[in-house]
């Protein structure tokens, strides 16, 4: 493993503080009795606290020093006085220890007493400091100048997503999205739960995958030796639970499913799902404005948030238009009672892209997603799709080619999806055979399997039911005004992490750019762009290409800061032997 110098350097602290006899990684238990909000919230002049948390910043003054400590809750400052903290002649835990053995990022603990500095700051005088944890890497911390702008700061997205870890230490605003995260879902809990409704457990390896139309990813279990495939919807072992008697069973689960990934979609994500005897989906549409209107301001405080340029409120009720009359308010075409060719040829002239794969449910579809969907910005409930589309959703009261279903859309995206659930099992047996019908022909939205246990539960009868699936990821999502699903989850997926293979080689202009690079990159491995530029004085072509043949070769990685500023860093990390470069460096 090739190490930094800074790596290096903390390295050599960690044995230093060895030789002290101070361990730096200690199993003792910490007396923590109050956090940075609650010291803040309470101050009281003389009080003794106990604290600890991350060392983020220090302002030496030589014989003290104000220093800030990070724990969960935020920021505190802190006082340390070499006299205080070493009142005896020997000084050595504040000059070796304190002052050149212990780095930003450092995990430390304190004791002292509450005061207010001369300009007003709240501030711990620190009796006694306690080493808990060294770090061998520096954190990538951000830096701002006496105008408030802020510099390094680690705004790289891969970067970021890859060590989340690092983003949450160096950007209090995103620990914010997530802690909003767990206030969801702890808002719907209590909204079902106060409804009387219960939370269950389904399984999430299964034998067939079903419940939703999707690839899912597959296992294979040892001692059964049959495949199992990872859970792409719970909808059906919920509606068994009412089947056995159960008035109201809701989960937040979590699915997979083997497709692409974009700002809106990773192979793992979390939906909910609850169901209810006895309700239709009228009564639904009135529970889920409701829901989220709960929801909006358990999480924000307000039922307004903000979205991209959106402003969207999610104050209940919402508006309520039929697919039919959406279709014809954005296209001036009806599509009641046509043919799947009048379909086909009616997408066509659109400019949909379509072909003979596609049923009836599925040009639709196109149809409504292309011309409709993305006009929607407040909350609006679209409603009575017609039943190609809906192969689990009981049949319109009034019209046999529609279906009572709705779905949410907000900033011309779906963040729920509801049904009068079907409970004819009959009826039900027919659709998955037409679903079969359409997957045979090609349609890989249609669903690929019969799931004959779960025909066999609605023989044993299901009462009139109502459900609905909200996708978590996505409503959080607008509740933080991110537009990104990866700005949601701890740890989305990601591509495996590229090495650089010991036996590259690099070419002569290759070498050029790197060896200067590395001879003038700062501490934390890299440089302003143009800085490098300047200094190699390569013509512009041949600038542009070995900059983006390293780049691609993983050695050096370009990225932007807050003010759009160009910056190199080094990726590989490769040891030059300097005696070995015939560049002039200058």
């Amino acid at each position: 493993m090739q190490l930094s110098e800074q790596e290096i350097i903390r390295r050599e602290k960690l044995d230093a503080l060895r030789a002290f006899g101070i361990n730096p990684y200690p199993a003792d238990l910490f007396p923590v009795n109050h956090t940075s909000k609650q010291i803040k919230d309470h101050f009281e002049e003389g009080k003794k606290v106990i604290v600890a948390g991350r060392l983020m910043s220090v302002r030496d003054q030589g014989k003290a020093c104000f220093a800030e400590l990070q724990d969960s809750e935020g920021r505190i400052q802190m006082y340390f006085n070499r006299d205080v903290i070493c009142p005896d002649e020997d000084k050595t835990i504040y000059n070796q220890v304190f002052k050149k053995l212990t780095d930003l990022g450092d995990f430390i603990g304190v004791e002292g007493e509450l005061f207010t500095t001369k300009v007003g700051a709240q501030c711990i005088r620190v009796d006694k400091f306690t080493f808990l944890s060294k770090t061998l890497r520096p954190l990538p911390l951000p830096k701002v100048d006496e105008d408030g702008k802020v510099h390094d700061a680690f705004n790289d997205a891969e970067l970021r997503y890859r060590m989340r870890y690092v983003d949450l230490v160096v950007n209090p605003n995103v620990k914010e999205v997530f802690i909003k995260r767990t206030k969801l879902f702890t808002a719907m809990r209590n909204f079902f739960n106060e409804a009387g409704y219960m939370e269950v457990e389904t399984p999430v390896l299964q034998s067939i995958a079903g419940g939703a139309a999707a690839r899912p990813f597959i296992t294979h279990h040892n001692s059964l030796d049959i495949p199992l495939y990872m859970r792409i919807a719970n909808e059906l072992y919920l509606k068994r639970l009412i089947v056995g008697g159960f008035d109201g069973v809701y989960e937040f689960s979590k699915n997979f499913r083997n497709e692409g990934m974009d700002r809106t979609h990773n192979p793992e994500f979390t939906a909910m799902e609850i169901y209810v005897a006895y309700k239709d989906y009228n009564w639904m549409m009135e529970f889920t404005e409701n829901l989220l209107q709960y929801c909006a301001n358990e999480v924000n405080g307000t039922t307004e948030t903000t979205f991209g340029e959106h402003k969207v409120n999610f104050k209940a009720p919402y508006k309520r238009v039929t697919m039919t009359q959406s279709i014809i308010d954005f296209t001036g075409f009806d599509i009641s009672g046509k043919s799947e060719s009048e379909l086909f040829e009616a997408a066509k002239s659109m400019g949909i892209d379509v072909d003979v794969t596609m049923g009836k449910g599925k040009l639709i579809d196109e149809i409504f997603g292309a011309k409709c969907e993305g006009n929607y910005i407040q909350p609006t409930f679209i409603t009575d799709y017609p039943i190609e589309m809906s192969p689990l959703c009981k049949v319109h009261r009034d019209n046999p080619e529609l279906t009572e279903r709705f779905e949410l859309m907000v900033c011309g995206k779906e963040i729920a999806n509801a049904y009068s659930e079907l409970n004819d099992p009959i009826d039900q047996r027919a659709r998955f055979e037409a679903q079969l019908k359409l997957a045979e022909r090609g349609d890989d939205e249609a669903t690929q399997f019969i799931d004959n246990d779960f025909l066999r539960a609605l023989e044993y009868g299901m009462p009139p039911t109502s459900g609905l699936g909200i996708g978590m990821d996505r409503l959080i999502m607008f509740l933080t005004n991110n537009q990104s699903i990866q700005e949601v989850l701890f740890f989305p997926q990601m591509r495996p992490e590229k090495t650089v293979p010991k036996t590259k080689e690099l070419n002569e202009l290759q070498k050029k750019v790197y060896y200067t690079f590395i001879t003038y990159k700062d501490v934390e491995d890299k440089m302003p762009l143009n800085d490098l530029k300047i200094r190699v004085d390569l013509s512009g072509k041949k600038w542009d290409s070995t900059v983006k043949e390293l780049t691609r070769d993983m050695f050096v990685k370009i990225f932007k800061d807050l003010e759009d500023n160009l910056y190199i860093e080094d990726v590989a990390k490769l040891e030059i032997d300097k005696s070995d470069n015939e560049y002039e460096i200058f």
